[in-house]
């Protein structure tokens, strides 16, 4: 589907495929979680006007990409990490080892839901990686980490493996990367990590999306915490070895997001990351979605979402660089540093 502004068309694009609109619900423990009526674009993903990729190389940017690229590689050696799946258990003790090392503290949040297809429970768990949590003002970084079930794009093997370097994997890798630079934060304001679980539990078209970060948003919105997220920046699909990366429409039509987009990309201006457009934006639909309207929080999506491995077998660390790794970490990194010191 695709809709014309004046000033440019406008893909619309949903992490999934498929043709007609949903609107799903998910009951967890008695709960009704409403689902988000999702546009399903029909094909793949149409590049914009290409990005002109930056001059930098590896060690012009203080950001390791190269070891986040290896922990990168560290997930996909898991393979497929469905929510509910061993493969799932082992990312989260992983994960979990990792950030509690570099001094987070790290809890949980659990929840379980119906299996589409059978109908039995399925465990699945958001992780929440807490820097500095005595701070009340705080910023949310997050990621899905689950992948989907199976690559159903694939023309060759749509009931293959799906390892999703790219996508669920990238960036995962890079707040595991980023951790290295919050133990010693300076400033104000805390920082929470989140990797939502169930991001695509989706085996056939119908079945809910985003059920990891809608259940977040919820809790957050009907808990009342002691603390408040000033700003958040959803990070999906930053791997990409072709890198571009668009504003999305929602981050850009919604008045209090505006100004953090503003700030992210002025940012890569300023560090000479040319692969940080507002020349066209994708109209995606992402966890960013269920902060903001469930949980009131301001999130934008960093998203390159033209990659045209999307849901495919090929979504392998080869597909993936150090570099494209780098030049996103690079970019939150320095926004983060500002927006603490301010």
């Amino acid at each position: 589907m695709k809709s014309m502004t004046a000033a440019a068309p406008t893909q619309h694009a949903a992490k999934s495929t498929g043709q007609n609109a949903l609107l799903a619900a998910v009951v967890i423990g008695g709960a009704v979680v409403m689902g988000y009526l999702l546009l399903f674009y029909d094909g793949a993903p149409a590049a914009p006007a290409a990005a002109i990729p930056s001059r930098l190389d590896l060690e012009d940017i203080p950001f390791d990409g190269q070891r986040a690229f290896d922990y990168l590689e560290q997930i996909c050696a898991i393979g497929p990490r469905v929510s509910g799946s061993p493969g799932m258990a082992q990312q989260q003790k992983l994960l979990t080892d990792h950030f509690e090392k570099l001094g987070a503290n790290v809890r949980r949040q659990e929840f379980r839901v119906r299996d589409p297809l059978t109908g039995q429970p399925v465990s699945m768990a958001n992780l929440i990686v807490e820097w500095h949590p005595e701070r009340k003002e705080r910023i949310l970084l997050c990621t899905h980490y689950d992948t989907r079930p199976f690559p159903d794009r694939d023309k060759r093997n749509p009931r293959g493996t799906f390892v999703g370097a790219n996508d669920g994997g990238s960036g995962t890798a890079l707040l595991m990367e980023l951790a290295h630079q919050m133990r010693d934060l300076p400033g104000e304001l805390g920082v929470d990590f989140v990797l939502f679980d169930g991001e695509e539990y989706v085996f056939q078209e119908g079945h809910p999306y985003f059920i990891g970060s809608e259940w977040f948003a919820s809790e957050y919105a009907s808990g009342k915490p002691p603390y408040h997220y000033r700003w958040g920046i959803l990070l999906d699909m930053v791997g990409d070895a072709n890198l571009q990366i668009y504003p999305d429409t929602h981050s850009m039509k919604w008045p209090d997001t505006r100004p953090l987009v503003k700030q992210v990309w002025d940012t890569a201006k300023r560090l000479g990351v040319s692969e940080f457009s507002m020349q066209r934006r994708w109209d995606v639909l992402d966890d960013h979605i269920r902060l903001h309207d469930i949980g009131g929080i301001s999130c934008i999506d960093i998203i390159d979402f033209h990659y045209p491995y999307w849901h495919t077998e090929q979504d392998v660390p080869e597909k993936c660089s150090a570099l494209s790794l780098a030049k996103v970490g690079w970019v939150v990194q320095e926004w983060l540093q500002g927006a603490v010191k301010k």
